[in-house]
């Protein structure tokens, strides 16, 4: 029979066997992500590949060494910069944060982020990690979250995710495993009213929203959204897609009273947004673009004053922030101005367009590919509000795998077709486009996921 002591030894040589795997991982993975840059192939997953063959549970160790929080987020669209806009947030008040900051939300991206980071023998305080939606149920095997912040359901391919409900059952899913989590749920998205109904549910969602520049009203496709009693919900306001303040003449079920409420003025190049939280209100102002955005922002800064940081810290953070490759990212080439704008499905398309629409002197750069990561079926685009576009004075370039089919979407919605130009190759359409505008004039560019990769590859380390 073991002894209390031999049992304790036993356990303590297990973990130290444990924590030398983990450290035998760790060292490979940055092996890896060394040589990747040397070889100029920074970016990709492959060290959190490495480590994960090592160490299944490579990211369970996020748990050990975080001192603070951990909070994840998911969702359909503003994922990726609701986790850049808090973890940059989070550092500017002084915490040392994990934060997957490329935008891979899969394992291999979560596990590259905590091995290229780490610093062998310390701590971090917080731990901000997107994942995807079909991901997250997977990450919480491994992971215990404080907090999961959920952004919005749209529908978004549909050859990966399936329908809406089949995703919200994913997350819910991933709460399932986490009893002790609470989440923030955007409190005007219908489709996320029913999730983690047995956690503690924080609220944010806008009261008001005003436009100060040229726009159209959101004709972003609505998804068939019914109340839990199947009758179709009713709107008092609709800001965009199925977003706003809804309720049910039927059964009385309405949208949450938000713990976290917002006002927001949206301008050409700019937002304002008021916080109320109980009887403070708090003034923001950010320098990304769209409602979208807005939403995005409110999200970030609902969390960081649930985690006590200073008004005046988030300010200075929403100033400093650069946003992730091709997120409303603004760069320069050849004293162009460029403005990089992912777009993936319907409903973001439409509410990019929007923006797109509100510059009349900008010239616009179309960039459709449909690799796996784009979702193989581009259906998507005849949902995507392109008819906005019908009066756009300028040419628009259309390039990328499926350039001929957004030229056939374009002529479509009434766009001229003697105003597109087609250039397949990515590169070749980027320098056309910026060599035929004027010196200080603005180039917008929307490219789908694989098409903003190769972007990114083309402009290489090079500064913003």
């Amino acid at each position: 029979m073991v002894s209390a002591g031999e049992l304790s030894c036993i356990i303590n040589f297990m973990n130290i066997f444990k924590k030398i795997h983990f450290y035998t991982a760790l060292l490979a993975a940055k092996t890896v992500n060394r040589g990747l840059h040397l070889m100029k192939h920074a970016g990709t997953s492959l060290p959190g590949v490495v480590a994960l063959k090592i160490q299944k549970d490579f990211i369970s160790f996020a748990n050990e060494y975080c001192q603070k929080k951990i909070i994840t987020i998911t969702g359909t669209n503003g994922k990726t910069t609701t986790a850049g806009i808090l973890a940059h947030i989070l550092k500017t008040a002084q915490n040392n944060v994990l934060h997957n900051e490329k935008g891979a939300n899969m394992l291999s991206g979560i596990a590259s982020s905590l091995a290229v980071n780490y610093k062998p023998f310390s701590k971090f305080d917080y731990a901000v990690l997107e994942s995807d939606e079909a991901y997250l149920t997977k990450l919480y095997d491994f992971l215990r979250s404080d907090y999961l912040l959920v952004t919005n359901l749209f529908r978004d391919q549909l050859d990966r995710y399936g329908e809406l409900d089949t995703t919200a059952k994913k997350i819910q899913e991933a709460i399932s495993k986490n009893p002790g989590l609470t989440v923030f749920l955007n409190a005007d998205d219908p489709m996320l009213a029913g999730l983690a109904p047995e956690n503690e549910r924080i609220y944010y969602g806008f009261d008001d929203i005003s436009y100060k520049n040229k726009t159209e009203d959101s004709q972003s496709p609505m998804e068939a959204v019914v109340c839990k009693c199947k009758t179709a919900l009713s709107y008092v306001k609709r800001f965009y897609a199925h977003i706003g303040k809804y309720f049910c003449k039927n059964c009385q079920n309405t949208h949450p009273e938000p713990n976290y409420k917002g006002k927001a003025t949206i301008y050409t190049g700019h937002s304002e947004i008021s916080v109320e939280h109980g009887a403070e209100k708090y003034d923001f102002t950010t320098n990304l673009v769209g409602l979208y955005n807005a939403y995005n922002v409110l999200a970030a800064v609902s969390a960081a004053l649930e985690l006590n940081i200073r008004p005046e810290i988030i300010q200075k953070a929403l100033q400093t922030y650069k946003s992730v490759f091709g997120r409303s990212e603004r760069r320069t080439l050849n004293g162009r101005n460029l403005l990089i704008q992912l777009i993936k499905n319907p409903t973001g398309a439409s509410e990019v367009l929007r923006t797109v629409n509100a510059d009349e002197s900008a010239k616009l750069l179309i960039i459709i590919n449909d690799k796996y990561a784009d979702g193989r079926d581009v259906s998507w685009l005849w949902d995507a509000d392109f008819e906005i576009l019908q009066n756009y004075p300028n040419e628009i370039v259309l390039s990328g795998i499926r350039a001929y089919d957004m030229a056939t979407r374009l002529k479509y919605a009434g766009f001229p077709p003697e105003k597109m130009t087609i250039k397949p190759d990515i590169k070749t359409a980027l320098n056309y486009s910026a060599e035929n505008i004027a010196q200080g004039a603005q180039l917008l560019i929307m490219p789908t996921y694989t098409a903003l990769l190769e972007l990114q590859h083309i402009f290489g380390g090079s500064d913003k």
